[in-house]
């Protein structure tokens, strides 16, 4: 069969084209390789989308958005697509599970989170290092972690985590924090958060578990290695420091800038038919409320090339 739409990805962004697209009555299928949500769905608190007052956190906003995609009709499937051919009118998408055909597509595979980059972290992670806040946060209750990164999502990570650790600190390589004021005030007037300025991790070490690491001051090149209080055994870095796009699948096939895909204001790509919306295209604010705009304008865009360019 060949779907009028097929979107690769259920973060905010392919939920919302899914919801545009089925409530237009196209054919959509939303592929997701694991469970829908993305970034989203590990953030305790979404307090800047718009209407999310109460009961915001990124877990609710996604279940809400996915009864929504269902109530108009789109199909989902848990898959992986491994391979793609964008060269016919009709696009073809390879998956782990089948084969999937359609008219139009979607690309909403967002972004992932970028590591450290120092020895120590892959073999340590799920050991003490972790990218997510909500979804770790209890396995250190009443233990000391360390938060790495100054924007946004680092700062209102540490402030979740004072729910359960004894103590809270801010590895950050500048001076200051990157975060929006008013999430900064809120971390300088949490008694449970402390701050290591001008400096980053330079290894993470454990037998098995995460037992010390190493930091250096970008500043003095002083390096000292912090280690696990006896009591405790192990403490835990949470890593904050920016996101990667998941776009690998596409290099070569879609014009890119620094990993991220190019589109237009249209979010049309330079292959006719094909799309992209979300964290994974080039974009100057990468937040919940521009994924889902990306999504619908996405959406929008695709009926119209599908009803300029197929027969019914």
């Amino acid at each position: 069969m060949v779907y009028d739409l097929v979107i690769i990805g259920a973060g905010p962004a392919g939920l919302a084209a899914g919801l545009y697209a089925s409530r237009a009555r196209l054919n959509t299928l939303i592929i997701e390789k694991e469970s829908e949500g993305g970034q989203i769905k590990t953030t305790d608190e979404v307090a800047n989308y718009p209407g999310s007052i109460r009961d915001a956190s990124g877990p609710t906003l996604i279940e809400r958005m996915v009864e929504q995609v269902d109530e108009f009709g789109a199909k989902r499937v848990l898959d992986e697509i491994l391979e793609v051919d964008f060269s016919g009118k009709i696009k073809v998408l390879k998956g782990t599970k089948e084969e999937y055909k359609a008219k139009a597509v979607v690309i909403a595979t967002g972004a992932v989170p970028r590591p450290i980059g120092c020895p120590g972290e892959k073999e340590l992670t799920g050991r003490g290092v972790s990218y997510c806040a909500t979804c770790d946060a209890a396995f250190f209750e009443d233990l000391e972690v360390y938060v790495v990164g100054g924007g946004d999502s680092a700062v209102e990570e540490a402030i979740y985590l004072t729910k359960f650790a004894r103590k809270v600190t801010i590895i950050h390589r500048r001076d200051e924090l990157r975060a929006a004021k008013s999430i900064q005030e809120k971390a300088f007037n949490n008694e449970k958060i402390e701050f290591m300025w001008d400096s980053v991790v330079t290894e993470l070490k454990g037998d098995g578990i995460l037992e010390s690491m190493v930091v250096k001051n970008v500043k003095t090149g002083e390096e000292r290695e912090i280690f696990a209080d006896e009591d405790d055994g192990t403490f835990g870095v949470f890593v904050f420091i920016g996101f990667n796009p998941a776009t690998k699948l596409f290099e070569g096939i879609i014009e890119m800038e620094n990993g991220y895909i190019k589109t237009d204001e249209d979010m049309r790509t330079n292959i006719p038919g094909v799309f992209a919306a979300g964290d994974n295209r080039v974009k100057s604010l990468r937040q919940v409320v521009t994924a889902t705009a990306d999504g619908a304008i996405a959406a929008v865009q695709a009926e119209k090339y599908i009803n300029d360019n197929f027969e019914d």
